[in-house]
């Protein structure tokens, strides 16, 4: 098969030449609204074109190699004293997959446990190129299924607004869990 990106030949869908030069993460901050840190790993220009193949069969794969070399990265380096969970956001199955399940399968650590279907949405409205006010007007309205850590990190794809991390994480605090920070691939308001 062809590399995404340079189109060359190679036995993954982006060689590991492109996945050195494009794709080696950065770490990117910001904080939401409620206070909740959130990381990213890539600039939203970085990897537009990839992440436009989330709900195709090619963003199983796609998915998979920026999970590595970000969120598994990642894991791999951090240090906890205690148990923390790692809780996708929305990982329902579209497409054949959950790329939200995808992204926190590779935080499998020695200090991590990632966990599936605890954070699920009622409304699965699209936000994709709404306003900040409508997705204001049409929150997720998310229900948490019980789990026995305290600690959590949230895993997403995209960070825009912020406001799906918002609600999510204000949930999971009501519910008395500590919201350590959100991990997403990429921040659109990172230039």
């Amino acid at each position: 098969m062809k590399c995404m990106l340079c189109e060359n030949f190679s036995l993954a869908h982006i060689c590991s030449t492109c996945q050195t030069t494009h794709l080696t993460p950065s770490i990117y901050k910001r904080s939401l609204s409620n206070g909740v840190e959130v990381i990213s790993f890539y600039k939203y220009e970085e990897i537009k074109q990839l992440l436009f193949t989330k709900h195709t069969d090619l963003g199983f794969y796609v998915y998979n190699i920026l999970a590595s070399l970000s969120f598994q990265k990642f894991a791999q380096e951090f240090e906890a004293k205690f148990s923390i969970a790692s809780i996708p956001i929305d990982d329902n199955v579209k497409s054949g997959y959950s790329h939200t399940a995808i992204l926190n399968k590779r935080l499998q650590s020695k200090n991590i446990t990632p966990l599936y279907n605890k954070l699920r949405a009622n409304n699965s409205m699209t936000y994709s190129g709404k306003s900040k006010e409508f997705r204001l007007m049409n929150p997720r309205e998310f229900q948490m299924k019980g789990f026995e850590q305290e600690s959590v990190i949230l895993v997403d794809d995209i960070v825009t607004t912020g406001a799906t991390l918002s609600e999510a994480s204000n949930l999971l605090k009501r519910e008395k869990k500590n919201v350590l920070f959100c991990l997403t691939l990429t921040d659109v308001s990172v230039k």
